[in-house]
C-alpha cells in the first residue's frame, strides 16, 4: 500500500538567511517594544474607527 496521504515537504534550502543586522534587529529590545507600541496603536485605531 503506498503512502499518497503523506503531506509534501517545503523545501527551504534556497531561502535566504537573515543578515548579521537583521539578527541584531531582531533580537533588539527597544526595536521590539517600539514595533509591538506601534501594532497595538494601528489595531486600536481601527477598532476605535469601526465603533465610531
Amino acid at each position: 500500500m503506498s503512502d499518497n496521504s503523506a503531506v509534501p515537504v517545503a523545501d527551504l534550502s534556497k531561502a535566504p538567511l537573515p543578515t548579521e543586522k537583521m539578527l541584531k534587529r531582531r533580537k533588539s529590545v527597544p526595536i521590539q517594544l517600539t514595533r509591538f507600541a506601534v501594532f497595538n496603536a494601528r489595531i486600536m485605531r481601527m477598532v476605535l474607527k469601526g465603533h465610531g
